[in-house]
């Protein structure tokens, strides 16, 4: 799986005209699933977000993690991540099919929600339009694979 996680002061995801979820302080997570990922992958991705530590406590460092922020997290599909960029057309035969992605990014908005962070999330596989007011910034990429 890959994620960009970004670190935003608010965000939010619209399909069709109409808000399918927002947030305010968090995490707008892009979140790609490849074809050999498993549902130890996703629970170990969920984890590695809900505790990563990015939020600045009471000295102005990086030190606090979402639940000390009182953060939220929205979750966008995003088969792109995993684009063949060798040529100047993408291709995007890297990312899981539907039949396995739609599972596994469900799963994962699942594992957020048990580690106690419900999250806001778009649709998986509509045209999404998505808005962040980015904090920091401070953007980070996470690839985890059956192996790591």
């Amino acid at each position: 799986m890959r994620a960009v996680v970004t670190r935003v002061k608010s965000a939010s995801v619209t399909i069709g005209g109409k808000v399918n979820g927002e947030i305010g302080q968090g995490y707008l997570v892009l979140l790609g699933v490849g074809p050999n990922d498993t549902e130890a992958v996703a629970e170990k991705l969920a984890e590695k977000i809900v505790h990563l530590r990015v939020f600045e406590d009471g000295e102005g460092r990086m030190n606090r993690d979402i639940a000390a922020a009182h953060g939220s997290i929205l979750v966008v599909s995003q088969f792109t991540l995993y684009a063949d960029l060798s040529s100047r057309r993408p291709g995007f035969s890297h990312a899981a099919k539907p039949e396995l992605a739609k599972p596994l990014y469900e799963y994962f908005l699942a594992c957020l929600g048990d580690l106690g962070f419900p999250p806001e999330h778009g649709e998986f596989g509509a045209d999404m339009q998505v808005a962040s007011v980015n904090d920091g910034p401070v953007t980070l990429l996470y690839e985890l694979n059956p192996e790591s």
